[in-house]
């Protein structure tokens, strides 16, 4: 089973913490952030991890080598001259996740109690993607069909600002992202070389492929991505 964990952020809003260290190495309940992902998912049986890495970048590859890479096949996808984003960071990763099997994405900040075994297990490889997703207050939205639980948009309630795939039914369904996905290796027939978040490539995908959810309301999911998170 393999993951791909995206840690290659610059951390930006958790300053100052991230002033001297990349962002998967700020400690929360004793560990750092990537560490928890790590087992995590070593947890629920994913034994091929590929983290990318971008920002103090040879601090994290002397973490991971100073501790085994936690008994895990693990490899590191170096973006260490330009920051490529979700979308082309898992581009870039092709050579590590591309086969037969589909893989799990993790975003480095998100501490859940989302059973991965469960999401990943539920995964129809009929789709490119499916994303695990929340009813929960958010500014970004992300819009599902009623009909038949596929991707059809986004939008921004701060802003106004909105992004149609397809059409979208009456009833459609909203939902937070909760920055855990399923993704099929045939992703990499619609991804490119570049810079670029991965959801807006799911909304270009979804126009003629299906992206689906996985609706796990209720459980506990916090972004640490922020300096307020940790307070």
């Amino acid at each position: 089973m393999k993951a791909m964990i995206f840690a290659a952020g610059l951390g930006t809003r958790l300053r100052p913490l991230t002033n001297d260290k990349p962002k998967a190495l700020v400690e929360y309940q004793g560990k750092p952030l990537l560490q928890h992902i790590i087992e995590k998912l070593k947890f629920y049986g994913f034994d091929e991890i590929v983290v990318n890495v971008h920002h103090f970048a040879d601090m994290i590859k002397d973490f991971l080598k100073k501790n085994d890479f936690f008994g895990v096949h693990l490899s590191i996808s170096d973006e260490s001259d330009q920051l490529l984003e979700t979308g082309g960071g898992l581009f870039k990763a092709r050579e590590f996740l591309d086969g037969n099997e589909p893989f799990l994405v993790h975003n480095v900040d998100i501490i859940t109690e989302l059973d991965l075994g469960k999401l990943f297990h539920a995964f129809d490889d009929r789709s490119i993607a499916m994303l695990a997703v929340q009813n929960r207050p958010a500014n970004r939205k992300l819009i599902f069909s009623h009909v038949n639980g596929l991707l059809c948009g986004w939008r921004n309630l701060k802003t106004g600002e909105q992004i149609i795939a397809r059409k979208i039914c009456p009833q459609s369904r909203e939902f937070a992202f909760s920055g855990v996905h399923v993704v099929s290796p045939r992703i990499f027939d619609f991804l490119w070389q570049g810079k670029y978040s991965i959801t807006t490539a799911y909304l270009k995908i979804a126009r003629k492929e299906p992206i689906t959810f996985y609706d796990h309301t209720g459980d506990m999911w916090k972004d640490m991505g922020t300096i307020d998170s940790f307070k």
